[in-house]
């Protein structure tokens, strides 16, 4: 910044000025070199410091403080101070320096602060008052050549100003004669601002505007060479801030993966800006539990997970270990950063220092890292929690950091505190996406009454998100199994928890053994009622092993791959199509289809056979093909399936846009010599009847051991539904499956509920005996009556053959 001086001067031409800010406590907060210049104090000596004690003008400044209207008060004038040189020029006030000051308050957001602009009065003459002629700045706006190009530069050096806002602001700068503060809320300038300075040979051929001047007063002797110079090395530094800035922006953040992410933050600054770096974070923050609920203390666990130097490969390896975790000491810089939440700055560590720092560690000597290098320590915060931090180091030889430094690394770890903490949220969500879904996820027996089960499934990859999409295999009563798919719409957590819901209602309604088209109209109606944006597809079937068919009903879903076991092809089965689960009001229909022992079923979602561009059947053709593939066991057969067509549905980066839900059941059949059924006439007589048939049945199958457990069950469920037939038959079906099954059916409705019996009532305990010694049990209601039912488990060498293939 340069003092413009009248034509009518003795001198005339451009000389710099200084620049101070002082604050409402008086202490002084910025220093420029001009203001080192002038009165020979230097920057890290002058800030912190009084500003009474440094300039000639303190009487005035205290004197504006005191004024109510602080920010309407300007004031100027003309001082005397010690010169810094010690008084070397010739004179009778060779010992001093005649100042001309300006002080002017700033207004704005925050405390309120005086910008302090000085002059070496010497260099202006000694005629006139300097309060009319002289002002720092510009001149006004129609008598200053260059404020159309000033308005133009503007947009170039702060970011997305447009011409309307540069105009005015180079207006106000004109007209009122000295600088003006833009705020801006929605901008941040990193560091110091490029302010357009003109290079080298540029200004030392422009010359400086006159008051009332114009073209014909151009031509005033150019700035000191040494200062052009000075001028020249201090904005060099500044736009070397700024490219390194701007590259490292580019360069961090171009990942959500936080492992990703915290390589590129910590590589970032080796080795243009530091020639060691290395990144802790906290333990709580990499194990997924959330955001810190406040700032650390010497108990805070921290792992160091990266480390980057440009020394010789593993030279720090011992020393620094990555993936070490560890707590800081309080008297270490490390702490006080993380504490502070603020960059710890130290320009050469000593030996002492050295010493002192590596002493607290017990188990590291660090001397030989830390020895005579320059530490800078800034953290890495987000919404005001330090998240973590990263230490840099220069080695010696190399210009230690500096305060401008300090700020670079400050602005360079505040970006990437926002960008580790966005990865850090992403992260998270999806780890509580992932594990809502998995929780959510049956755990599929591989075997049920009849059929075997495989199941798979992925999520998908190019968006990283899970999405909506399950499966789930139900035991019905007679020996039944319930297969089920389903497709929520979208991905994310909300997509997760509607498939949850949808999968708990179908599961409660299919205990109840609802056929399958009624159980998907009540299903339509119940994601209607939760609201609109509950769509869904599903895929209902129903496998009974002794008549050897399916009943399948479908909403909007895919068509199910059959593989017949006599051809070994794979054809799609004819589903009547529905709506959408959650359109409302539309009817479901079911499909009737004989299967035969050894057959396959396939159930899967969109993701699995979709190709983007390519019409679907071309997918279904692909699956049909790839399910009819001979494998030596179901969890094979999936693999082939999953190998085939998962790989044709990622796209080029090789990321899956949907998830995938797979299921194959093995329709095995019930061998005729693995069942049996019998009729009970509703009379205690059949109730002893009933026990003769089991145990004779169960001798003839080798379980004897199972005869005392399963005699006292059969009985106490026979004698309630005799009790409660109401004069009509009762039926009994034993099965030899994976376990042990038996059956009580009768034509009553109302299914028994399990409670706790007075010690006066004789009824009551058949259940709660039921419940105790059956490995698992149930009652649903079939047809016009119900069923009750209860399994064990069967020795080992004991299960039924289970076909292979």
């Amino acid at each position: 910044m340069e003092a413009v001086v009248p034509r009518q001067r003795a001198v005339s031409g451009r000389i710099p000025l200084a620049v101070v800010v002082v604050g409402g406590d008086g202490l002084v907060s910025h220093w420029s070199s001009g203001a080192h210049r002038l009165f020979g104090h230097r920057r890290q000596d002058a800030v912190g410091a009084l500003a009474a004690d440094l300039l000639p003008v303190s009487g005035a400044l205290t004197a504006l403080y005191e004024y109510d209207d602080f920010a309407d008060q300007l004031t100027a004038g003309r001082a005397k101070c010690p010169r810094p040189d010690g008084g070397s020029q010739q004179g009778a006030d060779s010992g001093s320096l005649d100042v001309l000051w300006w002080a002017y308050p700033l207004a704005g957001p925050g405390p309120e602060r005086l910008l302090v602009l000085a002059a070496d009065a010497s260099r202006l003459g000694d005629d006139g008052d300097p309060h009319e002629r002289v002002a720092p700045g510009f001149a006004l706006h129609t008598e200053f050549p260059g404020a159309g190009l000033l308005a133009e530069r503007l947009p170039d050096i702060l970011p997305h100003m447009g011409p309307a806002t540069a105009g005015r602001i180079v207006s106000q700068v004109l007209e009122l004669g000295y600088p003006v503060l833009e705020i801006s809320t929605y901008e941040r300038v990193p560091v110091t601002p490029d302010w357009g300075v003109p290079k080298h040979r540029e200004r030392r051929t422009r010359t400086a505007p006159v008051r009332g001047g114009g073209p014909a007063d151009l031509g005033r002797p150019p700035i000191d060479a040494d200062l052009d110079k000075d001028l020249d090395l201090e904005y060099a530094a500044v736009r070397e801030r700024l490219e390194f800035l701007n590259e490292v922006s580019g360069r961090i953040g171009s990942s959500l993966d936080l492992a990703r992410t915290i390589r590129e933050v910590t590589s970032a600054a080796v080795p243009r800006f530091a020639d060691f770096a290395g990144t802790h974070l906290r333990v709580q923050i990499l194990a997924g539990e959330g955001f810190p609920d406040g700032p650390p203390d010497v108990n805070t666990d921290w792992r160091r997970v990266w480390v980057e130097h440009n020394d010789e490969p593993g030279r720090w390896d011992d020393t620094v270990p990555v993936g070490e975790e560890m707590t800081f000491p309080e008297q270490t810089p490390f702490f006080q950063c993380m504490v502070t939440g603020e960059p710890v700055l130290l320009p050469r560590i000593g030996n002492d220092l050295s010493e002192r720092i590596s002493a607290q560690f017990e188990k590291r000597d660090l001397r030989p890292l830390i020895g005579g290098r320059s530490l800078l320590v800034v953290p890495l915060t987000a919404r005001r929690v330090v998240l973590g931090f990263t230490v840099l180091m220069r080695r010696p030889g190399r210009e230690p950091f500096t305060d401008m430094d300090r700020r670079t690394g400050a602005e360079l770890a505040a970006r990437a505190g926002l960008v580790l903490d966005n990865a850090r949220m992403y992260a998270y969500q999806q780890q509580v996406a992932e594990t809502l879904q998995e929780s959510m996820l049956p755990q599929v027996e591989p075997r049920m009454a009849g059929c075997d089960v495989a199941t798979r499934y992925l999520p998908g990859t190019a968006l990283g998100r899970v999405g909506g999409d399950w499966f789930d295999t139900i035991r019905l009563p007679g020996s039944r199994t319930a297969l089920v798919v389903g497709d929520v719409m979208g991905h994310g957590l909300n997509a997760a928890a509607m498939m949850g819901q949808l999968r708990t209602a179908v599961h409660t309604m299919a205990v109840l053994d609802i056929p399958p088209a009624q159980l998907l109209r009540k299903l339509d109606d119940l994601a209607h009622q939760l609201g609109d944006h509950y769509l869904a597809t599903c895929l209902y079937a129903v496998y009974d092993p002794v008549a050897g068919e399916l009943l399948i009903s479908s909403a909007g879903h895919l068509p199910p791959v059959l593989v017949r076991a006599e051809s070994g092809r794979g054809e799609l089965i004819d589903v009547p199509g529905g709506a959408l689960i959650g359109l409302g009001g539309v009817p479901f229909a079911t499909a009737r289809v004989s299967v035969s022992p050894g057959d396959r079923l396939v159930l899967c979602t969109d993701g699995l056979v979709e190709v983007r561009g390519e019409d679907i059947g071309t997918g279904l053709a692909a699956l049909c093909e790839s399910a009819a593939h001979p494998a030596a066991s179901m969890d094979e057969a999936c693999d082939t399936i999953i190998r085939a067509l998962a790989v044709s549905t990622a796209g080029e980066s090789g990321g899956r846009k949907d998830d995938i839900a797979l299921l194959m059941a093995r329709l095995n059949g019930m061998p005729p010599e693995d069942m049996t059924t019998w009729q009970l006439a509703p009379t205690a007589a059949d109730v002893r009847r009933a026990r003769q048939l089991v145990d004779a049945q169960l001798a003839r199958w080798g379980l004897p051991e199972l005869a005392d457990t399963t005699l006292l069950l059969v009985s106490e469920v026979v004698t309630n539904a005799v009790r409660h037939a109401g004069g009509r038959p009762v039926g009994l079906r034993l099965v030899r499956a994976d376990t042990l099954l038996c059956e009580v059916s009768d034509e009553e409705h109302t299914l028994p509920v399990l409670r706790e019996a007075g010690p006066d009532e004789e009824c009551g305990r058949g259940l709660r005996l039921v419940s105790r010694l059956a490995d698992r049990w149930g009652a649903s209601h079939m047809g016009r009556g119900k069923v009750v039912w209860f399994e064990q488990p069967l020795p080992p060498g004991a299960r039924s053959g289970v076909r292979d293939g």
